[in-house]
């Protein structure tokens, strides 16, 4: 059985309360109010925020396999939706993050006037469409419904996964930042917009769904088998990477684990545990 700790939207914002209550400080600790430029205690564990899969499964293998070796300890809690872990990791209740890609965490830090910064990428979820009733994309029709995520950058890419395929099309040049007032022919079909969350749920209730990696592997989909469209990696902008709040990054624990996680060991893990529904995306760390 697992160790690491599930947190609910609702657990999550109970805990953010406690903390606001209990650590409130004076104005000289800038640990006690979640400061950037406090000095790291290289004892403690490094508590890493993430999705349940793969993040959470990837971080599992490195603390189970590789971090021991490296003096690190690791402790990982996991979070079911998009915005809990980069708020954690704003206000100090986590030390760092491991779920998103590059464009999600740009909008989220403009709207939320947050300073997240990448570290090192990881891997690549690729987006894919699936369906419970249709078995080829050709046999999807005027008058079904397609679910899509409802956040900025995934709507966006979903919107662009189902133009290139021919079944939407697209105002010229509006790339994967797309909304669905840039459809310009929906050629008879409904888009429904649902949290990326609760996509894969809703797909006995639609025709077919456009959904990410994770929670596709997380509802016993395999994208490389069971997606009807599936997006290409190749020059793909959205790995998934190691997080912080600015000014954290040469924290000697978040070092080590960003060299764990882009390790031989890891390459080798996502390899054959995702069969190519997750590809690693090492190479030079994103850049912020």
């Amino acid at each position: 059985m697992r160790k690491n700790i599930k947190i609910t939207a609702a657990a999550a914002s109970a805990a953010a309360l406690a903390l606001g209550l209990s650590a409130c400080g004076t104005d000289s600790d800038p640990a006690a109010k979640g400061e950037t430029g406090a000095k790291a205690d290289t004892s403690k564990a490094l508590v890493v925020a993430a999705s349940p899969t793969p993040h959470a499964d990837i971080l599992e293998f490195v603390k189970k396999n590789l971090a021991a070796k490296e003096g690190l300890k690791l402790e990982v809690k996991e979070f079911t939706d998009y915005v809990l872990p980069n708020t954690a990791t704003q206000n100090g209740q986590v030390d760092a993050n491991f779920f998103q890609h590059k464009p999600y965490l740009d909008d989220f830090n403009a709207k939320q006037k947050t300073t997240i910064v990448p570290v090192v990428n990881v891997h690549l979820e690729p987006l894919g469409l699936y369906s419970k009733t249709v078995k080829d994309l050709k046999d999807i029709k005027a008058g079904q419904t397609i679910a899509v995520p409802n956040d900025t950058t995934n709507g966006g890419r979903a919107l662009q996964l189902l133009a290139e395929n021919g079944l939407i099309t697209l105002k010229d040049g509006v790339g994967t930042s797309a909304k669905l007032s840039d459809v310009t022919d929906k050629k008879g079909l409904e888009l429904k917009e649902l949290e990326a969350a609760t996509v894969p749920r809703a797909l006995n209730d639609v025709d077919a769904a456009v959904i990410n990696g994770n929670y596709a592997i997380q509802a016993k989909l395999s994208p490389a088998k069971d997606a009807l469209a599936l997006e290409k990696a190749e020059g793909n902008p959205y790995a998934n990477f190691l997080a912080v709040k600015a000014g954290n990054e040469k924290d000697p624990r978040v070092e080590k684990l960003a060299g764990l996680l882009n390790s031989d060991e890891v390459k080798k893990y996502i390899e054959d545990t995702y069969k190519g529904s997750i590809v690693p995306a090492f190479g030079a760390p994103a850049k912020s």
